[in-house]
């Protein structure tokens, strides 16, 4: 069994030994990270150990959702048609000080310039140092970005192609992180360009320290962090894949933090010393109708199929305490989520009625079911199977039929697919167009738009929202399109899985994120 002396010979190996009386937490950490640059990388592991301790962006997220606030930069203006973006930096801002790099200046706008530099121009040194950019070649940015300029020391200002309301939220994404142009530079003339991503220099809460590769990763609280400095003097992630193996490190005290398999939710629970931390995750598992079959173009067989689904019954079999029923496309992490729209609710006999008055009798159809697990739907069989009886009650004859995952989701988007599909999805930026646009607009039918569902009025809203400036207005436009889509139900939510994190009862101040990430700002250990 992993034990505190065990811990101590790992930190000792690397150079790096836990002060007697420092105040040290250890999380138990389930993957490796890819390296410590994220923009180059795209796993959650990585963005725990970079992004998240290490950096910083121009917009943060305010704890626990998706909301742009302030980070980096203090403010920002948007001109009127949407196309500049000016931000104004925080003052006084410093680089982390380390072993191998000692800044001689805080934060400035060439800091951010490079930041964006190095992955936009061909002609920048640091642009193939170590292959691809591949979040910001996938949302398209190259495309969106015509120029990042410097206005001045404390502003810098971006020039889009085209409005593009997401923007301030994409600004706060793992790839986005503020990376240190006098430290590149300096790699950049002593030929060592591949260390930016191996001993990595940001301004964020913790400082980088040392990595033993697949091992452990050490940090210190950066005591010059703008926010100030964490409560935690050191933070060490404990690479520990196997969850048997977190929960039993947890238990004896070894790591404070870890992720727990569902599994071991109940045992968690029932451990006077531990605790769960739970918050909906970034996610959405639906039921998708085609709207453009018959009788499925009807928008009263649609509600009567969702009215006839127990989704209590099918989260609780299916998630293992580690999802929530769903009533919206957005998660409720999701800013402009409408949490006054009511549910259809269960109700075979209302479902029942509506079939008749739609005059539909003896409704037969295919029940497509995922063949693989995601959090937003672990059991994609199980689900359709508890589906298929709630159905039957109501005299609905499903027949579940699946195909290789890569050809489901083929034959799921084609517009004349035969079936109502199984599947979900997972946000990127936390931006409501991210889910609305992407899986339910107009231009999205016959590709992500499971549905098929293609409807003016709110196709008109999400179009406007797109475009918009003020969030106040965007949130509004949104909600009358969830309100459309509650009406028309061209889906069944069934679901949002919850993410949950195992703790210590001798953790304070941790806040689940709403991207499902690890973070340790804030967090303190009480004796």
């Amino acid at each position: 069994m992993w034990t505190a002396r065990v811990v101590s010979a790992a930190l000792i190996v690397v150079g790096f030994a836990v002060s007697a009386n420092a105040k040290t937490l250890t999380f138990c950490a389930s993957g490796s990270p890819e390296g410590f640059d994220p923009a180059l990388h795209t796993a959650p592991a990585t963005f725990d150990a970079s992004s998240a301790a290490i950096y910083d962006r121009l917009v943060a997220f305010d704890k626990g959702t998706t909301k742009p606030v302030a980070g980096l930069a203090t403010s920002w203006d948007i001109s009127a048609d949407g196309l500049e973006y000016t931000f104004h930096l925080r003052s006084s801002v410093k680089f982390q000080t380390t072993a191998y790099f000692t800044p001689t200046r805080n934060l400035d706008a060439d800091d951010v310039v490079f930041s964006f530099a190095r992955q936009l121009k061909k002609d920048n040194p640091f642009f193939n140092y170590a292959g691809e950019w591949p979040y910001l070649q996938a949302m398209s940015l190259p495309a969106l970005i015509r120029s990042v300029e410097r206005v001045d020391d404390a502003t810098v200002k971006f020039t889009l192609v085209r409005a593009e309301a997401a923007f301030l939220a994409d600004l706060g994404m793992d790839f986005a992180s503020i990376v240190s142009k006098e430290y590149a530079d300096k790699l950049n003339a002593a030929k060592n360009k591949q260390e930016l991503d191996q001993k990595p220099v940001g301004t964020g809460p913790f400082v980088f320290v040392d990595y033993a590769k697949d091992s452990v990763i050490h940090y210190k609280g950066n005591p010059d962090h703008w926010r100030g400095k964490p409560a935690l003097d050191e933070l060490v992630f404990a690479i520990t894949p196997d969850p048997a193996v977190r929960l039993a490190k947890l238990k004896s005290g070894d790591c404070e933090v870890a992720d727990p398999a569902p599994a071991d939710i109940a045992a968690i629970k029932a451990n006077p010393d531990l605790a769960l931390a739970q918050g909906p995750a970034l996610d959405v598992g639906y039921l998708a109708y085609n709207t453009q079959q018959k009788p499925f173009d009807d928008a009263k067989v649609r509600k009567a199929l969702n009215m006839a689904i127990d989704k209590h019954a099918l989260v609780d079999a299916v998630f293992g305490g580690a999802g929530m029923v769903a009533k919206n496309a957005l998660p409720p992490s999701v800013w402009s989520y409408d949490d006054q729209i009511a549910d259809d609710g269960y109700d075979p006999d209302g479902a029942k009625k509506l079939l008749d008055e739609a005059g539909v009798k003896d409704l037969k159809l295919k029940l497509w079911a995922m063949p693989v697990g995601r959090a937003y739907n672990p059991d994609g069989k199980k689900s359709a199977e508890m589906i298929k009886a709630d159905l039957a009650k109501i005299g609905v004859d499903a027949t579940i039929v699946t195909f290789d995952w890569g050809d489901y989701l083929h034959r799921s988007s084609a517009k004349d697919r035969d079936g109502a599909v199984l599947l979900g999805w997972s946000g990127d930026n936390g931006d409501p167009d991210n889910f609305l646009a992407q899986l339910l607009s107009c231009d999205a039918v016959g590709t992500a738009n499971r549905a098929e569902w293609c409807n003016q009025a709110f196709q008109d809203l999400i179009v406007k929202a797109k475009t918009a400036t003020d969030p106040a207005v965007r949130a509004d436009l949104y909600k009358q399109a969830q309100a459309i889509f509650k009406s028309e139900a061209p889906w069944a939510p069934l679901a949002h899985s919850l993410t949950t994190v195992a703790l210590s009862k001798k953790v304070t101040g941790y806040t689940v994120d709403a991207f499902g990430l690890h973070r340790f700002d804030g967090v303190d250990l009480i004796p």
